[in-house]
């Protein structure tokens, strides 16, 4: 077992985007949603947030285009929608419609938010660091909002996720 996997619970959350790319030959607008556990805070001041993309995912491609994004942090009761946001490709399969999230336009940025989620953040890239497969993209964070009290979720390993007490 890797090193990191040690590291294991960690809070698991969906970062969306909004980008024109390019698929199957014609570009449009999409809007995506990843699943990721790579993330942290980084800066009190200014408030700064950094997620871990890899290289290979669509929303990688996106955050370049758009440089912004929102951390969208999900109860546990959603878990099995978190669960279809990691285990599908946004390039062919809208993830709004598979999960039935509902969009709600950010304040801040160009990109929508999971109206569904506890908490999220606006975040506008200002810079990228180089981590092997994978980018981290660091966000200044533009508006910080709670939606409602819950438990989040955290993952595990593989499909198996927790909550806090």
């Amino acid at each position: 077992m890797p090193a990191f996997l040690y590291a294991y619970p960690r809070q698991t959350v969906l970062i969306t985007t909004r980008a024109k790319i390019d698929i199957l030959g014609k570009e449009i607008e999409k809007d995506n949603i990843i699943t990721i556990d790579w993330h942290m805070p980084v800066s009190f001041k200014p408030a700064l947030y950094a997620i871990s993309i890899g290289k290979t995912r669509l929303s990688h491609e996106m955050l370049r285009k758009s440089e912004c994004f929102v951390v969208n942090f999900m109860p546990y009761s959603l878990k099995d929608k978190v669960l279809f946001c990691g285990r599908t490709s946004g390039k062919l399969i809208d993830k709004f419609k598979g999960t039935g999230f509902t969009k709600k336009e950010a304040a801040t940025i160009d990109c929508p938010i999971i109206k569904q989620s506890l908490a999220y953040l606006e975040c506008s890239v200002i810079s990228e660091l180089d981590a092997g497969d994978h980018t981290i993209f660091i966000g200044k964070v533009l508006k910080t909002q709670e939606s409602k009290k819950g438990k989040r979720v955290f993952h595990i390993e593989e499909d198996r996720f927790t909550t806090t007490q």
